[in-house]
């Protein structure tokens, strides 16, 4: 049985392009698409589509307020951003959001196949054409205790993009929660996973990244935009 797909666009030339492009990926078929996100949305609520490519810039609705419908009410569904206007910061919103991939509107057609296939993959796919947008410096601002705190570990700054790129979906919960100072048991029972998977988690996390202690891991976080202070 094919995969549902639905496309959420505004622009109609791009939305019949995906359409079609996406009509060639074997075992997807696209069941529907729409030019409003309202319209959109009600489909994905009522068919539950496996899934869903929504522009982010819609006439009524923004493509955040699908997201979060659609995260909250369909978690199987795989969600893949579109944009025509890239912000380095976008990456890392998306992510905390549990959006699965994002891609300019402006790459090869090819690309966003490759995005579309990493995702329904179970992968994540984050497009190298949207520019980084560093974050060390205001980190290291805001969090003048955590750097001293952490200074026996040299840590890099790399961009949200290459975030996602070092760790999985589920490496970045982890993270994320664990930088926002959760034990190791309340990560467990958030995600519902066991205490035991979630310290293997973390371990592989900070190995990953190269760090040796929490507040090295926290710093990073902020750096790499997957938290906000």
């Amino acid at each position: 049985m094919a995969l549902k797909a639905v496309i959420i666009e505004d622009n109609a030339v791009f939305r019949q392009m995906l359409a079609m492009a996406l009509g060639r990926v074997r075992g997807l078929h696209v069941s529907a698409s729409f030019e409003k996100g309202k319209e959109g949305l009600a489909y994905c609520l009522r068919v539950k589509p496996d899934l869903l490519a929504v522009d982010l810039f819609l006439p009524d609705l923004h493509g955040l307020e699908i997201v979060r419908e659609v995260r909250a009410q369909l978690p199987a569904t795989r969600i893949l951003v579109l944009t025509g206007h890239p912000d380095g910061d976008l990456p890392a919103r998306l992510v905390a959001q549990g959006v699965h991939g994002l891609v300019d509107k402006s790459a090869p057609v090819s690309y966003i196949l490759q995005a579309v296939e990493s995702v329904m993959a179970g992968g994540m796919f984050f497009s190298s054409h949207i520019p980084p947008k560093g974050a060390a410096a205001a980190a290291q601002a805001a969090l003048p205790k955590v750097a001293v705190e952490a200074k026996a570990d040299t840590v890099s700054a790399p961009s949200s993009v290459e975030a996602v790129k070092i760790l999985s979906g589920r490496e970045i919960e982890v993270a994320q929660l664990v930088a926002a100072g959760f034990s190791s048991k309340e990560v467990a029972a958030r995600l519902d996973l066991s205490v035991r998977t979630v310290e293997k988690h973390r371990a592989n996390i900070m190995e990953k990244v190269g760090v040796r202690e929490v507040a090295s891991l926290v710093r990073w976080c902020v750096q790499t935009g997957l938290v906000k202070m």
